[in-house]
């Protein structure tokens, strides 16, 4: 064999160890992408369950609010209805035509029911049906409105981020980019970031109002 054939098989030989090396390199690639899309395909699912989750409970909770200052209501017009029996049978009875003495003992003691009835209705902590009980329900009700609202955008935007990151990684496994990979993962920490804070809410995320 010739000397320049001897290089050439060497050539060939080094060439075809080289483009090995690569395929493998490029199937580890694929591989370890392939596991890192599984863990943000379940990242996303995550985010997309809490993100519902916490419209359901803002929902729920706005109604529950709304119902009960809706009772808190009624309860203050029958309240000033009973007060305003009291007082019209207060003049009454003490008016210049005053009433037999029977009809004044009945008197007194409507008035007294109805004064009853409605210190009933500004509290009452045996049912927990009173103004005040109500109003401090409607209160707990309102805050948990008000957190499901300030978790909902986090997972909303985790589960956006995500689903872009899965995107970008599914295309660096076609044209083989480190680059595209390296953004998806950069997305993900984006995402993984958001999906914490909605859940502790340790930094508010204020949105721009249209």
């Amino acid at each position: 064999m010739e000397a320049h054939e001897i290089a050439e098989h060497i050539h060939g030989e080094h060439l075809g160890h080289g483009a090995r090396h690569a395929e493998s390199a490029h199937e580890g690639l694929r591989k370890f992408t392939g596991i890192y899309l599984g863990i943000v395909a379940m990242l996303a699912s995550l985010a997309a369950l809490a993100g519902a989750h916490a419209t359901k409970e803002m929902l729920n909770a706005n109604i529950q609010a709304s119902d009960t200052y809706a009772f808190y209501q009624a309860k203050y017009l029958r309240q000033i209805d009973y007060q305003i029996a009291a007082d019209q049978l207060e003049i009454l009875s003490a008016g210049e035509n005053r009433l037999a003495p029977a009809a004044t003992a009945q008197a007194a003691a409507l008035i007294k029911r109805y004064r009853d009835t409605a210190a009933q209705y500004e509290s009452d902590a045996n049912s927990g049906t009173g103004k005040k009980e109500l109003a401090a329900a409607a209160k707990v009700w309102e805050r948990r409105r008000d957190h499901a609202a300030a978790q909902d955008p986090n997972f909303d935007f985790a589960e956006a981020l995500f689903q872009i990151a899965i995107v970008l990684g599914s295309v660096s496994i076609v044209a083989t980019s480190r680059a595209l990979l390296v953004l998806s993962g950069c997305l993900t920490v984006g995402g993984v970031l958001l999906l914490l804070n909605g859940y502790l809410l340790l930094a508010p995320l204020e949105l721009p109002l249209g």
